[in-house]
């Protein structure tokens, strides 16, 4: 009889210590950064933001170098103005710096709003493939392990190549 309650104990932790491994969780990890860095796609939205925004600071190079002559002009002519007339130079200067100003902050806004424009696309379709890549290999996690996320170590199973063979690149 106490031969039975010892195996019939020793079976029980036997299937408890098989359940517990188990119900652990599997857990991958990959550098969402340098997925998105290595998309073509991102190459691609780089290239439009750079030409955005070297149209948008040539356009504010070329309103500078309007004020310059302008301000330029009027330094030049101050002495044959009146105080008035001076005055109202002065005036229109600075209203033509603040639009510049103003330019300025608007053209960095609706870069911002092109660069999110751009990149959504491309961070839905990394997502995709890592959810893919974690479900078909059986992962109940995946932790983005770039750089300032808060993973402290990552040495499980790198998705990074799976999911890159996943986008055809």
């Amino acid at each position: 009889m106490k031969k039975i309650k010892t195996l019939l104990i020793a079976a029980s932790l036997f299937i408890g210590a098989t359940s517990f491994t188990n119900a652990q969780s599997k857990v991958a990890h990959i550098n969402t950064t340098e997925l998105i860095k290595a998309m073509p796609a991102m190459k691609t939205a780089q290239a439009d933001m750079e030409r955005v925004g070297k149209t948008y600071q040539a356009d504010i190079e070329a309103m500078k170098k309007d004020l310059k002559t302008k301000t330029d002009l009027f330094e030049a002519q101050a002495n044959t103005k009146t105080q008035e007339e001076n005055e109202k130079r002065y005036l229109e200067v600075q209203t033509d710096n603040q639009s510049i100003q103003q330019y300025a902050a608007n053209a960095q806004q609706q870069l911002q709003k092109k660069e999110l424009e751009l990149l959504k696309p491309i961070t839905d379709k990394a997502k995709a493939a890592i959810l893919k890549v974690a479900k078909a290999q059986g992962f109940d996690y995946v932790l983005d392990s770039s750089p300032q996320t808060g993973v402290i170590m990552a040495e499980g199973k790198d998705l990074f190549a799976d999911v890159k063979k996943e986008l055809g690149f």
